[in-house]
């Protein structure tokens, strides 16, 4: 059999416009579909008077699924087909998925691959779903194991109009002659395309060592590992997508949350799963875990060594026992002529015993009123005559219900949030106390001057909160009747109609509470940074959960990786484990990422490190210069980056020298341009990168050589570095 027909310009567009054709005809298919499902939607809302409740109920069934499916119909018009698939025939083994195309292969199969699944009128399938079983050849077919694949095709489009197709030929022999083969394959041509602000997705790439982490089992603890640029964020998020598409009712009931290291890299990767076709993901960054709360500003890293470390539970957990500022030290009532008291050491006494056991504080409020009533009573007994004294129900009764007791009560064992106990570690002598025996002098001296004048949470504090909250607990109350949404005054109902009552009804059904536990899966990216009380933290909201754990060990910024590990360990449990590793760069050109993994081989030569499959030609470009040129050289650097690659730009500086560097670029006219700290950067990819003061960043406490590969490792086209220091240079 002859070669398949070479590239040329001619044969490219031939292609692409017989492409085109079959887009034109998916979108002419997928607008029938809107319409339908509108019309559907519409009619049903129509339906006012609908007779049975039987009939009522099917036709708010069929409001819901046609909103449903016009908006997952809406959401997937950008680029939706963006492969093909040409089969032999003894790889089509039904035809469940026959496309109604000419096969390029005679007898054999062509098959699109899709943002989602259609059919056309007679039901035959024109686009295949890329998580469905039917498109897992798209990604795990190479040429030793084709899986029946005889030509893979991307099509790269904008809105509907096909740009450009690229092929990879798995299976020469079965080509027929007049098989065209266009290009060098797709994913070396995306690598080279600038990016946009958020991270793109990579339906269209995934290459088979991804693959298999993303189709891994839902049940258990997935982990992925893997370098720079081996597309482990995006293994995780379109993980995410593929459960949710494999047993929705599952995932999308229970709720998925994504977790990653900072709000910018939240913002970064947001738009990922709607692009997929998924809006019902939790995301979150460490700082946005609890409830109520958002911290951005990181700790310097000495301090958040000891914020992050698993003694702090025990520390908090003698904060959370110990007696509350200001409280009385001792409590006095004139009972029937006779003078009732508890002094310091009897009400220590009864807090430690109410305590003893561990129950959460605010929740035994009421047991150690009971404790105090108690042994007033018990005084009572003693002072007065036998014909003046009470059964102790009634005097707790009396006692109970007097000013003198409900303000002492109030100032002895008040409600305590998280919040207010975080503060008291502002005390050094308080903080010494919790502290004796578990951190060093040195440790609590920094602990103190980190909270002394704190005016903002930090990043470290939220798994702290978190910590207090699980020890403190909620204060026993009187279940409440549930509201009536429709409910305008007491006992009054506004006039509603059914549907209107079947909506409410759902959305209670599907309203998670704002303190949710219970998700069905939970993916942590960057892992190799969670401290081990963020792992507490996580692992609280995960206890029915299947993980996927996405890290790298070579860029870890918690010094302590077996205490990191004991506490990642105590959060997953016993689950099964699936492992797997990437090891391919696709972001850095091999001129960036030679230069960053000898930065961290110096220190640490014992690390795996992946390869960089790509080269630009263009090297890495530093720029050595005294302290008072270093603002107008960042800046210069800059604006020339900026007008090198189309995409974005990076300024990655020293976390202690982050708001000074970002005023650099305050005149900087470029809406491309993101000035970041070292440790926002993780996760993050730019085309064009400026890290300011390299040598400082290595120095950034005992992980700093890690941070900095991280920063040398963010871009796609073009690295140039600006300090006052060139000994961080390998």
């Amino acid at each position: 059999m002859s070669a398949p027909v070479h590239d040329s310009d001619s044969v490219r567009q031939s292609e692409i416009a017989n492409e085109q054709r079959y887009v034109d005809r998916v979108y002419t298919r997928l607008g029938e579909l809107r319409r339908s499902a509108a019309e559907v939607e519409k009619g049903g809302y129509s339906l006012a008077k609908a007779g049975t409740h039987g009939a009522l109920v099917e036709r708010d069934a069929m409001v819901f699924h046609a909103a449903r499916r016009r908006h997952a119909l809406d959401a997937e018009y950008e680029g939706l087909v963006f492969g093909r698939l040409d089969l032999a025939p003894e790889a089509r083994k039904s035809d469940e998925y026959t496309s109604p195309v000419e096969p390029a292969v005679p007898g054999g199969e062509a098959r699109y691959i899709g943002r989602l699944g259609l059919r056309d009128e007679a039901h035959e399938s024109l686009v295949v779903d890329w998580r469905a079983p039917a498109a897992a050849p798209f990604y795990r077919a190479t040429p030793t194991d084709r899986m029946g694949v005889v030509r893979r095709r991307t099509l790269r489009s904008s809105g509907e109009k096909v740009l450009d197709v690229s092929d990879d030929l798995l299976d020469p022999a079965a080509a027929p002659d007049t098989m065209p083969v266009i290009g060098d394959g797709a994913l070396l041509a995306t690598l080279t395309r600038a990016t946009g602000r958020g991270m793109r997705d990579i339906v269209a790439t995934i290459q088979r060592e991804q693959d298999d982490a993303i189709r891994s089992p839902a049940l258990g603890v997935t982990i992925v590992r893997g370098g720079p640029g081996t597309g482990k964020t995006a293994v995780a998020l379109h993980r995410a997508a593929y459960l949710l598409y494999a047993d929705r009712n599952r995932f999308e009931s229970g709720g998925v949350l994504v977790i990653g290291p900072s709000e910018v890299f939240v913002s970064y990767v947001s738009r990922v799963l709607p692009s997929l076709g998924e809006e019902t993901v939790t995301l979150r960054s460490l700082g946005q875990i609890v409830e109520r709360v958002t911290a951005t500003r990181q700790d310097p890293t000495e301090v958040a060594a000891v914020k992050g470390s698993l003694r702090m539970s025990k520390v908090l957990a003698r904060a959370a026992r110990d007696a509350a500022p200001g409280s009385p030290d001792r409590f006095r009532v004139l009972y029937r002529g006779q003078l009732l008291q508890l002094g310091r050491r009897a009400l220590d006494e009864v807090r430690h015993a109410v305590l003893a056991p561990g129950p959460k504080r605010n929740a035994v409020r009421a047991k150690a009123a009971g404790q105090v009533l108690d042994i007033l009573w018990r005084q009572s007994v003693e002072l007065l005559p036998a014909h003046r004294q009470q059964t102790r129900e009634e005097f707790a009764s009396e006692i109970a219900s007097s000013r003198e007791f409900i303000q002492f009560m109030n100032a002895w064992w008040p409600i305590l949030t998280p919040q207010q106990v975080l503060g008291w570690l502002a005390d050094p002598a308080r903080l010494r106390r919790y502290a004796d025996g578990i951190l060093s002098r040195v440790e609590i001296d920094r602990l103190a001057a980190a909270y002394q004048g704190a005016e903002e949470l930090t990043v470290a504090d939220v798994a702290l909160l978190d910590e207090l909250d699980e020890l403190l607990g909620s204060p026993a109350v009187r279940k409440r009747r549930r509201r009536d949404p429709f409910e305008v005054a007491e006992g009054v109902r506004e006039v509603t109609t059914y549907a209107d009552r079947m909506a409410a009804a759902r959305a209670v059904a599907t309203a998670r509470p704002e303190d949710y536990r219970d998700y069905a899966h939970i993916v942590v990216d960057e892992a190799q940074d969670v401290s081990p009380m963020q792992w507490r933290m996580v692992g609280r909201r995960g206890q029915y959960a299947s993980w996927t754990i996405v890290g790298d060990p070579a860029q870890a910024a918690w010094a302590d990786a077996a205490e990191a590990a004991r506490a990642r360990d105590a959060a997953l449990g016993s689950r099964r484990r699936s492992e797997y590793t990437l090891t391919t760069n696709y972001r850095n050109a091999a001129e960036i990422f030679d230069l960053a993994a000898a930065v961290i081989r110096n220190a640490e030569p014992q690390l795996e490190l992946p390869t960089a499959v790509r080269s630009s030609g263009i090297l890495p470009v530093h720029h050595l210069v005294v302290a008072p040129d270093l603002p107008a050289m960042a800046r210069e650097a800059a604006v020339e980056v900026v007008g090198e690659v189309a995409g974005t730009v990076g300024v990655i500086a020293p976390m202690a020298m982050q708001q000074e560097v970002a005023g650099w670029f305050a005149g900087v006219d470029s809406d491309r341009l993101q000035v970041v700290g070292s440790l926002e950067a993780k996760g993050m990819e730019y085309d064009g990168v400026i890290v300011v003061e390299p040598a400082a960043i290595g120095a950034e406490g005992r992980s700093g050589v890690r941070t900095l590969y991280v920063a040398l490792s963010r871009a796609t086209q073009r690295l140039v570095t600006v300090g006052t220091d060139n000994s961080w240079l390998p």
